[in-house]
């Protein structure tokens, strides 16, 4: 659903995947407006991977899946440059190697259990996925996996390799810090994927 010169306004892009137990994976792509409006949204159709690409992957299949395949996929999709991608899944930052935009988690509010653990694992590199996952751990060397900061009133992460990133988005979304709460889109997303899936 593109609108009239959307190149030319500011934009986030929110990039997450939604697991369907009978479906596979679906990836949803949403660009929104500094008004939190949107420019775009794309849908990938689902994929369910097979045993031996669970097997001969292994701990790298979800990177590859989210960010490489889905992440890639909708990002190409899209005519917008975003500021920023921001996704709520950990394996899905994998697409930064592939865009030109920085890339940052954003974590949940530690209002609930379930947020403050979803952090935890997020910060670990674990996903909190219904699907079975495996945690990937850093090389030894005492560095952390995520380097976590504050933008406005959302905590953002990204990987400790990854600081031109984490000083792009300080700067570039600083006029907009206060106008966001970048863990809502995510929802947003969702349900345009279920909606999809129900159709």
């Amino acid at each position: 659903m593109p609108v009239d010169d959307p190149k030319s306004q500011p934009a986030l892009g929110f990039l997450t995947v939604l697991e369907h137990a009978q479906h596979g994976l679906m990836g949803g792509y949403l660009v929104l407006n500094q008004a939190g409006r949107p420019l775009e949204f794309h849908c990938t159709t689902p994929i369910k991977p097979n045993r031996a690409q669970e097997i001969l992957y292994g701990p790298t299949l979800e990177p590859y899946l989210f960010g490489e395949q889905i992440g890639k996929a909708l990002v190409a999709k899209s005519s917008v440059e975003p500021l920023m991608i921001c996704t709520d899944l950990r394996p899905a930052m994998a697409v930064r190697g592939l865009v030109n935009a920085p890339v940052a988690l954003v974590l949940a509010d530690e209002r609930t259990n379930e947020s403050a653990a979803a952090d935890t694992a997020a910060a670990r590199g674990e996903t909190m996925l219904r699907m079975p996952t495996v945690r990937i751990d850093a090389a030894h060397d005492g560095r952390p996996l995520l380097q976590i900061f504050q933008l406005g009133r959302n905590r953002l992460a990204v990987p400790p390799d990854r600081e031109g990133d984490r000083a792009a988005i300080l700067k570039r979304l600083a006029p907009l810090e206060d106008l966001f709460d970048l863990a809502e889109p995510f929802g947003r997303i969702r349900e345009a994927l279920e909606e999809a899936q129900r159709r």
